[in-house]
C-alpha cells in the first residue's frame, strides 16, 4: 500500500525523482532553455550542443525548446559524467538504454560496470596526483634550502 500507482505501473519511475533532486509532484513539469541554463549554470550553447549529439530531446514549440523532467534528470546525469571523467558518446550510451523495455536492468547494469571502471580511473589519477604532489612539494623543499644556502654565501 506505500507505493503510489505510478510507480506500481513502471518501476524504475521513482528513478527520474531521485536523479532530479527531489518529490517530482513538488516542482514543476516544463523547463525553458534559461530555467535549465541558470539552475545548471550552463551556456545555452552547451544545452544545444547536447540536443545535437542526442543526449537531450526537448519538445519544440515555435522556436522554443522545452524541456520535461526527464530532460532535466538527463542533464545531471549528462554532467555528472563529465564531472567525473566520461566521454560524452560514453554518457549517451548509458541513457539511450533507459528506453529498452527490460526494466532497465541492462541501463543499470551498464552503468554500474562503467562507473565502477571509472572508479578504477580516478583512484590511479588520484595515486598519480599524490605521488606528483609528494615529488613537487620535496623538490620545493630543495629549491628553498638552495636559496637559503646561496643567499647565506652572499651576504
Amino acid at each position: 500500500m506505500g507505493t503510489n500507482a505510478r510507480t506500481a505501473e513502471k518501476p524504475g519511475s521513482d528513478d527520474v525523482e531521485r536523479l532530479s533532486g527531489g518529490p517530482v509532484e513538488a516542482r514543476q513539469a516544463w523547463f525553458t532553455i534559461g530555467d535549465l541554463a541558470r539552475e545548471f549554470d550552463v551556456t545555452l550553447r552547451t544545452l544545444r550542443f547536447y540536443e545535437d549529439k542526442g543526449l537531450l530531446n526537448p519538445r519544440r514549440e515555435g522556436l522554443n525548446r522545452i524541456y520535461n523532467r526527464r530532460d532535466r534528470a538527463r542533464l545531471k546525469l549528462v554532467l555528472m559524467g563529465k564531472r567525473v571523467g566520461f566521454s560524452l558518446t560514453e554518457i549517451k550510451e548509458v541513457l539511450d538504454l533507459y528506453d529498452l523495455k527490460d526494466n532497465q536492468l541492462t541501463q543499470l547494469r551498464v552503468a554500474l560496470k562503467k562507473f565502477n571502471e571509472q572508479i578504477g580511473v580516478l583512484e590511479a589519477q588520484k595515486r598519480d596526483c599524490e605521488l606528483a604532489l609528494d615529488e613537487l612539494k620535496t623538490t620545493v623543499g630543495q629549491v628553498a634550502d638552495m636559496i637559503k644556502m646561496r643567499e647565506k654565501t652572499r651576504n
